[in-house]
């Protein structure tokens, strides 16, 4: 567990999809130990109880908030929002902490800029700015770092157009970047994979689950985890 001053210079929410990318983010800003971290922000959507981003359940979640020790802020999204509909509820939530004096948000974006430029404008209209403490890192050397500095992750959604369903259920590890093909980035930076991270050196405790099934629908390839009880 990293141990962290008491006093800090600054104060900021973190964008949370439960993966590497943003708790590796998370762990370089606690190890800096310049900015306190108030929430983690996750987009959920209404009446699936699944994350957003990549399908994961709430109650993983929550229980991986837990084990880092930091509270878990929720914004709530209809299945395939407009982004009319997610900017409202996403700016709701930045205007709020504004007025309660934060100002930055931190994001585990790597590379794409045009994602980058919308997260910019939506938070600009909250009043409040994004920090990217990945950003234009090589992949390679990131995808490495992440593994040597103990973060434990699944991969728990495979874009099957891009890769194979196989992947699903597969420890992010030495032998999973051996083994992915040349085209596919180690990060999965554009949409080839996502991550759920169960364990880490910023972590309390570990997130117990197990592998359920394997879900598949038209594109994409699920490992579906169950919080242990």
């Amino acid at each position: 567990m990293i141990e962290t001053p008491t006093h800090f210079p600054s104060r900021a929410l973190i964008s949370w999809s439960g993966g590497k990318d943003c708790n590796f983010a998370l762990y370089e800003t606690l190890k800096a130990g310049q900015i306190k971290i108030e929430a983690l922000v996750a987009t959920i959507i209404e009446g699936s109880q699944r994350l957003s981003a990549h399908g994961v359940e709430l109650a993983l979640i929550e229980a991986q908030a837990r084990a880092i020790g930091i509270p878990l802020e929720l914004v709530w999204v209809p299945k395939n929002p407009s982004n009319p509909v997610y900017e409202a509820a996403t700016l709701a939530q930045w205007r709020a902490h504004h007025d309660a004096g934060l100002r930055h948000v931190i994001y585990g974006d790597l590379f794409l800029q045009d994602i980058r430029d919308y997260r910019d404008a939506l938070l600009a209209r909250g009043s409040m700015t994004g920090l990217y403490p990945l950003w234009m890192r090589d992949t390679k050397t990131l995808a490495r770092d992440v593994i040597k500095a103990g973060l434990k992750a699944i991969l728990v959604c495979v874009d099957t157009t891009r890769l194979d369903a196989s992947f699903a259920g597969r420890t992010y590890d030495e032998q999973l970047l051996a083994d992915l093909p040349d085209h596919i980035d180690p990060c999965g930076e554009n949409g080839e994979f996502h991550t759920f991270v169960w364990n880490g050196p910023h972590f309390q405790h570990p997130v117990g689950f197990h592998k359920g099934e394997i879900l598949r629908d038209e594109k994409y390839a699920f490992c579906n985890l169950i919080l242990k009880v």
